[in-house]
């Protein structure tokens, strides 16, 4: 019995130390000689974005990203990107919806323990305030379909929801992560291919707009179907939008992935997550002019074009810099 527990105890101890191990700094290996051809395109003057905060929740540096610390705390947000383009609106997820409450109870016990969230006016309601009738979007996008990101689709009937095959296929498989986009009962999904070839080094691809304005490439990892978005601006400024690639932006920075934990409760592919992250950090490299939004950076999204902005005489909202803390309307296919 005593050597029993004493195996016990050192197993108990081995896994404890892996569990520490794997919250420690460490930096993704970033392979030298990045090159990428940085397509031309023919983005409107008219063209913006904005940022639509739609609530938050309170985490720790420590589960955003390795190296990060226990003792500081992250707000993630919870909201929608905008853009306006002459040819119709589109939003990018979506935030927390009026119904937050009831969706958080969606969700795995563990993170319904361990979460603080707070509400704030919806997406819905803020569209509501600047003059922009719901009705008049062209649709809803969606970076990847967990619970967050579609919380607020229920303000928006009748909007039409875009994504591909694949991650129309895994809200519609019975995921526990695709629960409440089922209970929702969007029926209007809408699908695009990935159809329009490679793009800044990414497979495959998809032209929203048809002027290079909008593209969407395949970023299959933290969900079978994710994707980022890119929203280039003639003078060369182009926003990223990555979803959960990474939850805050040191992931990309540094680039470090997500500790052991939070990466083996979210991401469907984690090897696919490592090699995208470390292609985003090496076009952030590569690119000044390129903008890395992560879906629930609260710091990044602050220093975006908010709903309220003015824009100057050419249509293009400002945006701050975010230093590093660290060294044609859809076609369904």
């Amino acid at each position: 019995m005593k050597r029993l527990l004493g195996l016990f105890l050192i197993i108990v101890l081995v896994l404890g130390a892996a569990l520490t191990w794997s919250f420690s700094a460490q930096t993704l290996p970033v392979p030298p000689g990045f090159n990428v051809v940085v397509p031309a395109n023919q983005s409107p003057a008219g063209l913006q974005l904005f940022a639509i905060a739609a609530g938050s929740m309170e985490s720790r540096a420590a589960l955003s990203y390795r190296g990060g610390r226990f003792a500081e705390k992250r707000i993630f947000g919870m909201g929608a990107i905008l853009v306006r383009h002459p040819l119709g609106d589109v939003l990018f997820d979506t935030g927390f919806g009026r119904n937050v409450d009831a969706h958080v109870r969606t969700t795995p016990r563990l993170m319904q323990w361990t979460s603080d969230y707070q509400k704030a006016a919806t997406v819905a309601e803020q569209l509501q305030r600047a003059g922009i009738p719901a009705q008049s979007l062209k649709g809803v996008v969606l970076t990847h379909a967990h619970w967050d990101h579609v919380s607020g689709l229920e303000d928006l009937p009748g909007v039409p929801v875009w994504v591909n095959p694949t991650e129309l296929a895994f809200i519609e498989g019975g995921d526990e992560a695709t629960a409440l986009a089922r209970m929702i009962g969007t029926r209007d999904y809408r699908l695009y291919a990935l159809d329009s070839g490679p793009y800044l080094g990414f497979v495959r691809s998809h032209d929203l707009f048809g002027d290079g304005s909008v593209v969407l490439v395949e970023a299959a990892g933290h969900t079978p179907g994710s994707i980022i978005a890119f929203v280039n601006f003639a003078d060369g400024t182009r926003y990223a939008l990555v979803g959960d690639l990474v939850w805050q932006r040191e992931g990309i920075d540094l680039p470090a992935e997500r500790p052991w934990l939070p990466r083996r409760l979210v991401d469907a592919d984690p090897e696919a997550v490592r090699r995208l992250i470390v292609h985003v950090h090496q076009l952030q490299k590569a690119m000044p002019k390129l903008v890395v939004v992560p879906a629930h950076d609260s710091r990044v999204w602050e220093r975006l074009p908010q709903l309220t902005d003015a824009t100057d005489p050419a249509g293009h909202p400002a945006v701050l810099p975010v230093a590093p803390e660290s060294e044609s309307e859809p076609d369904a296919k």
